[in-house]
């Protein structure tokens, strides 16, 4: 079964709601989808990471990514760009892009942020830079999802997003994860 990496970075769990709903749109695709996080900065400057966190999902280790078909890539918005834990696991890939080993996996992005114009785009785009270092392969959100056009809260065509609200995914969030993860297990599948 063809199955793809849910990698996230989330403090107060809006971002983990987004890994769900995508990963739940990886699995009506016929895929299967690996949830993973990373732990916090703390953490890795006090003692050894230990695998499994006291509550979620267990923590990323560089064999989920390299076992993976594709990969869905999420944080926090922090000024425009991704979490500095997510972002310290990023770069602590250097082996595996020297060795090629996620060359034309396919890939998508997705954040959350507490405002509506609170640097959700930059995030995704600076997101997808490393990614494209490794030879992956952008998987974007197309307009032929209606909810792209009907939403008020998250989405953009560089992937999903959500704007925290107190009130969780809106509607067209859900959907439109749904749809992310969906797209993104289809495209792994065919590229398999």
């Amino acid at each position: 079964m063809t199955e793809i990496l849910v990698l996230y970075y989330s403090r107060h769990g809006s971002t983990a709601r987004l890994a769900q709903a995508i990963a739940a749109g990886i699995e009506s695709a016929g895929c299967s989808a690996r949830i993973r996080t990373v732990a916090p900065i703390r953490e890795y400057q006090s003692s050894e990471v230990t695998a499994v966190p006291d509550n979620g999902p267990p923590f990323v280790s560089k064999q989920d990514l390299k076992e993976c078909a594709g990969l869905a890539l999420g944080s926090p918005t922090r000024f425009g760009n991704m979490a500095a834990p997510l972002k310290h696991f990023i770069d602590s890939t250097s082996d595996i892009w020297l060795k090629g080993e996620l060359i034309d996996k396919p890939f998508c992005v997705f954040t959350s942020t507490s405002s509506l114009h609170g640097g959700q785009e930059s995030t995704l785009l600076t997101m997808a830079i490393p990614l494209l270092h490794q030879g992956m392969i952008y998987c974007g959100l197309p307009y032929s999802e209606p909810a792209l056009h009907d939403t008020r809260t998250g989405g953009t065509p560089y992937g999903v997003t959500h704007v925290q609200n107190n009130q969780g995914l809106s509607s067209h969030e859900q959907q439109l994860a749904a749809a992310m993860g969906k797209r993104l297990a289809q495209i792994a599948t065919k590229l398999r």
